[in-house]
């Protein structure tokens, strides 16, 4: 009688263990490469305004560089800016105008069978500067939707 007790607990743990759940909800991790971390002085003069950029094309990444450089040269300090669009995919996080202080991190990227999410951060510090701050990484191409958290 033991044996069949155990016989079925441990039939009822694989069967538990091994159920028909999709698992096309798996979420891994994307590898990302920054491209540029810091902020826009302008008071706004760039006309970027708070927004989550997907960018897949030339075109888009030359009008959003000059847009930036519109006030300063910011794209000077890039870690890269010729981009193999073929490739890759660039995601872009610009806060809003802020009146101190603040950066804006990407936390993690990850993946599922659709979607790709991104989440983010904010940190303040101490400064009295009126910026923007923003984000650039890039991540393997990708047709997937992209989801900022």
């Amino acid at each position: 009688m033991k044996q069949l007790k155990l016989i079925s607990i441990l039939f009822l743990v694989t069967f538990i263990g091994c159920n028909d759940e999709d698992n096309s909800q798996l979420e891994t991790t994307v590898d990302y490469t920054e491209i540029a971390k810091s902020a826009l002085y302008g008071n706004g003069e760039e006309g970027i305004s708070q927004s989550n950029m997907v960018i897949q094309n030339e075109t888009d990444w030359e009008n959003l560089k000059n847009q930036m450089d519109s006030y300063n040269d910011v794209t000077d300090n890039f870690h890269e800016t010729n981009i193999d669009f073929e490739n890759y995919t660039l995601i872009a996080v610009f806060l809003e105008i802020k009146m101190s202080g603040y950066e804006v991190n990407i936390k993690k990227v990850t993946e599922t069978e659709n979607v790709i999410s991104v989440s983010t951060t904010e940190n303040a510090f101490m400064s009295s500067v009126i910026c923007q701050p923003f984000c650039i990484i890039k991540i393997p191409k990708t047709e997937k939707t992209i989801i900022f958290e």
